[in-house]
């Protein structure tokens, strides 16, 4: 809030952005007064208590990053982390968008409270599951340069470029970030391909299997990064993870390398959300989504 000479007259105007266009604008609260002094004193002294515990906050998150450290709790790697907050900053995190592929397991982990033996972990991408349906609106803060997922991924990390791949950005370490969605049923039905409407973003590619995917439950939790920080993921519901990795570890025109890898994820995701996310028990409700051949299938990993 500041007070400026509007039509001839000291006015308080208040700044915010337009959460549609994301354009910033300001609105007029009136001239000045003792009412709007009031306002704006009350308004500074907020903005100047939350910056004092804003700080206060980062100070004992820091101190707690170094615990972390020491006891080797970080488990996502740093970019991956990195983006990850750039979708959450910008509000499409769980709204629009989840993490899909070996990343998702850190949050299984996180939630149970073990970790996953390191050959079933590593990774150098993350898959970002778009869902074309969903009504996407950057958080307000974001400038309408931000609101592309390319500006994101470059805030996180500025070599990040696209590959020859439309779908597909990575920066100078090699780190792949891929945009995929489902394919569709009818395939002449269409749906976005992109999180923005600039035509030099990522375009999502069409992936098979993933509207089982879409259509089961999100899963959250928050895991700690290698650097010990705290990173919030949304993903799919464990029990849908397992089941779609087990379908992919038999099809017949997939990497051998690949299938094995997708059942032994398959395998330790259902034994953990069999022995300690007890509350998520496997049942077809949250599996409709599914061919009922491939939950019965997958059913045995849980027991």
């Amino acid at each position: 809030m500041s007070f400026a000479v509007r039509r001839n007259r000291e006015t308080l105007l208040r700044d915010y952005y337009d959460p549609v266009s994301g354009v910033k604008r300001q609105k007029s609260l009136g001239p000045r007064s003792s009412e709007t002094e009031a306002t704006a004193e009350r308004f500074a002294a907020g903005k100047e208590q939350a910056a004092a515990r804003l700080s206060d906050a980062k100070d004992a998150l820091r101190r707690q990053a170094g615990v972390n450290r020491v006891l080797r709790l970080g488990r996502v790697p740093d970019i991956a982390a990195r983006v990850v907050r750039e979708l959450e900053d910008a509000g499409l995190l769980g709204r629009g968008v989840r993490v899909l592929g070996t990343n998702a397991l850190f949050a299984y982990e996180a939630a149970a409270g073990v970790h996953f033996a390191s050959d079933v972990m590593t990774t150098e991408d993350i898959d970002i599951l778009f869902h074309a349906r969903a009504k996407l609106r950057f958080a307000a803060e974001e400038g309408v340069q931000d609101r592309t997922l390319m500006s994101l991924l470059r805030k996180a990390d500025a070599t990040f470029e696209k590959t020859g791949a439309a779908f597909q950005a990575w920066n100078a370490s090699g780190y792949l970030v891929d945009l995929i969605r489902p394919v569709r049923t009818p395939p002449w039905r269409e749906d976005r391909s992109s999180i923005s409407a600039d035509p030099s973003d990522l375009n999502a590619v069409e992936i098979e299997g993933l509207l089982w995917h879409e259509s089961a439950p999100p899963f959250e939790s928050v895991a700690i990064d290698a650097k010990g920080f705290p990173v919030r993921l949304v993903v799919p519901d464990p029990r849908a993870f397992a089941v779609h990795k087990l379908w992919l570890s038999r099809k017949i025109d997939r990497n051998p390398l690949k299938r094995r890898r997708d059942e032994a994820q398959a395998r330790a995701v259902a034994a953990l959300t069999g022995r300690y996310l007890t509350h998520l028990p496997f049942e077809d409700a949250p599996l409709k989504s599914f061919p009922k051949t491939l939950v019965e299938a997958a059913a045995p990993l849980f027991a």
